[in-house]
């Protein structure tokens, strides 16, 4: 949005100059993005009249000017301008003017003296057009200053609104700001109905009242469409970066800057029956003013006539029913359009406009009667015509509610931190236009109809803090008593978890929660995962259950960049449906730990043969994570993981996660080269910290017996471990598998498991007679269990 400081100091003119002003606005709230002079600086340049023109005697191009610039004597100026002719008044730059880049001095052209300099508008900075001199208009007195006659001591200022303050797309919403923030009287245009002088009229149907509850139209016969926009109208709207087409035109864009309420006038004569607000038809077309054609989706709403579609509401007009410079005859709109009706239309057909920029933000919906008068005031006294009667089609129960907020003066003071009394609340709200009324010992504050951002007691002391000034409140340190907490032994957190995993040689990454719906399927199996309403990416549309997969994607993106040694980890959220979860109802939401590993265990180098990563080195970096506790690992299988080398991972009989190869279809699917190991862990288990223990650290020898016991195939060492260490025998004091054999001396359905068994006490040697007791005890709870015998 950019404006003349000028036209909005015809609202309010606060005694500020310009760089306080634009100060003043960006502190309320509406950035000031560039303030610029409206012309490059130029000086002695005056209002010149062409007396009269005559060949350059030796030059065919140029002519030899007499002009009056209100000097005692006339001014022979050598011109080189295609329209330049006698009568003419034009911008006369005297000798000793400075234009942009150049001085003017006396000069001889072709031989004959020239006395100053004939301008274009390009000469001037006023614009790029350079086709000849700058006309002006015939009752320009001669000799007055060119700057002060076309006003260009002016300033444009260009301000970045957020999309909740669309009140302030107009100079009358951003004068009202400045006006409350200065305490200054506001002079807003006076708008008074414009009495019909024909009875013509047109009817108006609300076939969609829920996208268009109000709807104002008005028929003007009569008009000349072809009279000029006048100056002071041309610069404002051109000031405003808007284009001066036809005065028609003109005068619905200025009452849109002015007002913030977009209009559009149709060629009566083009139009058939009644009006009709209603949404596209299958199949329907539509040609629009910048000449595009475009097929019509069933969501956009549409004005129509009876046969024919004449533009889309709130967003462009169509070519075919438009106004020309024959046009007569001229029905004029003025509708206010939900926000949800024109919100991204545009930009679904690949183009944008003023109007859906102010209505996908929302209008003003009692400014459009009040426009419509405003537009035919101005229609009549620069192009003529006979009004007739403003035709009002409206559902009011459709109509924006305007809900009363309440505001509790106590936290008002608050959130500010000034100690404000409730007169000064009162008055402050007041001051931007909020009926405020007082019910016990609260505030009850209903916002005026262009206000759509007031909805909350927050937003009210926005506007307190607004209005008070930033700068005023004061910056004061938090205050608060502060203890050292207790850190419990037995919990870590997060942050010491990262460093253990980093220690082992893991890269942090940081994978978006959003993912592709084929990944959720082929490494969770999940096949109803949560989809997002409005995902940034077609391939972020759902939610991830599993940290899995953005870390094998981080494989995947590193082998593509001729990095096939990838050791990475990331802790993050993932989301589950669950019903019954807490606190977001609908989705558990647990935060997780997760680990791959692909390519060789480690860099290539001369001291340590090549070996690819494998299931036992990460089960390793995992058991050191959560050391001194004992892990368990059973076989499980996981849609992700390789079936035959993957396992759940328990914690005092819990299951804390899975760890594993990836399948190998995935591992070809996703061209990850050599399997990666993968491994995804609760991180409050990962958390958690076994306390420590104190126990006596012996003197005497420790003893150890080797035992190598035949089994059958599907025994697991865990379950073996398990009753061996059940076995009840006071020097035992730790028992280890150390190898395992399959091969020569072996059945084939049988596997040789190699234990290690630590014997000690404190006190004392052992003697060989009970450490074999101590053995043979381990052996009978094998064989009793298992069936196992020992190898030979």
């Amino acid at each position: 949005m950019q404006f003349s400081e000028k036209w909005l100091r015809s609202f309010v003119d606060p005694a500020l100059d310009t760089e306080a002003l634009g100060q003043l606005i960006t502190m309320a709230g509406l950035e000031v993005e560039e303030i610029k002079p409206a012309a490059v600086d130029f000086s002695m340049v005056v209002v010149g009249h062409i007396v009269e023109t005559e060949k350059h005697p030796d030059a065919d191009r140029l002519k030899v000017c007499k002009v009056d610039a209100g000097q005692e004597e006339l001014l022979q100026i050598v011109c080189g301008a295609p329209n330049a002719a006698a009568g003419m008044k034009v911008p006369c730059a005297l000798v000793g003017a400075r234009l942009p880049g150049f001085e003017i001095k006396k000069a001889k052209l072709r031989g004959v003296p020239s006395f100053g300099m004939l301008c274009s508008a390009k000469e001037l900075g006023i614009s790029d057009d350079q086709g000849g001199l700058y006309v002006l208009p015939d009752d320009a007195p001669v000799g007055r200053d060119v700057r002060e006659l076309l006003d260009l001591n002016d300033s444009i200022i260009e301000i970045s609104l957020t999309p909740n303050r669309a009140d302030c797309l107009s100079l009358l919403g951003v004068a009202r700001e400045v006006a409350a923030l200065t305490d200054m009287p506001l002079t807003a245009p006076v708008i008074a109905p414009v009495a019909p002088v024909i009875d013509t009229r047109r009817g108006v149907v609300l076939d969609a009242p829920e996208a268009c509850p109000r709807f104002c139209g008005r028929v003007i016969e009569g008009v000349n469409a072809a009279a000029p926009t006048p100056d002071w109208m041309k610069r404002r709207i051109e000031r405003s970066g808007i284009r001066s087409i036809s005065a028609l035109v003109d005068i619905t864009n200025y009452v849109m800057l002015e007002l913030g309420q977009p209009l559009h006038a149709y060629d009566n004569t083009k139009l058939n029956g009644d009006i009709h607000v209603r949404l596209a038809r299958p199949d329907e077309k539509l040609l629009l003013l910048n000449e595009q054609t475009i097929d019509l989706e069933p969501d956009t709403l549409l004005i129509a006539d009876e046969r024919n579609v004449l533009g889309m509401a709130g967003i462009m007009g169509g070519e075919e029913s438009g106004v020309t410079a024959q046009t007569r005859d001229v029905f004029l709109e003025a509708a206010f359009f939900s926000p949800d009706a024109v919100a991204g239309r545009a930009r679904e057909y690949g183009f944008s406009s003023d109007a859906s920029h102010r209505f996908e933000r929302g209008v003003d919906f009692n400014a459009s009667q009040g426009a419509i008068e405003r537009a035919t005031e101005l229609i009549v006294s620069i192009c003529g015509g006979q009004p007739g009667p403003v035709e009002v089609a409206e559902s009011l129960g459709k109509l924006p509610a305007r809900n009363a907020v309440m505001l509790a003066p106590a936290r008002a003071r608050k959130l500010l931190g000034v100690d404000l009394d409730d007169d000064q609340i009162a008055a402050l709200l007041s001051r931007v236009h909020l009926d405020v009324t007082r019910e016990g010992e609260l505030f009850k504050v209903v916002p005026p109809s262009y206000r759509f951002d007031i909805e909350l007691d927050v937003d009210l002391v926005e506007e307190l803090a607004r209005l008070y000034g930033y700068d005023n409140i004061p910056a004061l340190a938090p205050q608060g008593t502060m203890a050292m907490l207790p850190r419990s032994e037995d919990a870590r957190d997060l942050w010491m978890v990262r460093r253990q995993v980093s220690d082992r040689d893991y890269q942090e990454v940081v994978n978006y929660a959003f993912i592709e719906e084929a990944w959720e399927h082929d490494f969770c199996g999940n096949g109803t995962p949560i989809r997002l309403a409005n995902p940034i990416a077609s391939q972020m549309s759902v939610m991830r259950s599993s940290l899995i997969p953005g870390l094998v994607n981080t494989v995947a993106v590193n082998r593509k960049r001729q990095n096939p040694r990838v050791r990475a980890f990331e802790v993050g959220r993932c989301f589950i449906a669950d019903a019954n979860a807490t606190p977001v109802p609908g989705y558990h939401q647990p935060v997780r730990v997760g680990l791959i590993a692909a390519g060789s265990v480690a860099a290539e180098q001369w001291g340590q043969a090549a070996r690819n990563i494998d299931f036992y080195d990460i089960k390793g970096d995992i058991e050191a994570l959560f050391a001194p506790a004992q892990l368990r690992f059973e076989a499980a299988e996981h849609p992700a993981l390789h079936p035959g080398r993957s396992a759940r991972i328990l914690l005092d009989g819990d299951d804390v996660g899975m760890i594993g190869e990836i399948h190998p279809k995935w591992v070809q699917k996703y061209d990850l080269g050599t399997p990666p190991v993968v491994c995804e862990i609760d991180a409050d288990a990962a958390m958690s910290s076994k306390l420590p223990v104190y126990a006596v650290i012996s003197r005497q020898p420790a003893v150890t017996r080797d035992m190598a016991l035949v089994l059958n195939q599907d025994v697991s060492v865990d379950s073996v471990l398990d009753a061996l260490r059940t076995v009840e025998s006071p020097i035992v004091k730790g028992i280890e598998l150390f190898d395992v054999y399959q091969g020569k001396g072996i059945d084939p359905d049988k596997k040789s498991l190699a234990f290690r068994v630590l014997m000690q006490d404190t006190q004392r040697t052992l003697e060989d007679a009970e450490v074999d007791a101590a053995v043979a005890a381990l052996v009978q709870r094998a064989e009793a269990d298992f069936g196992a015998r020992l190898r030979g």
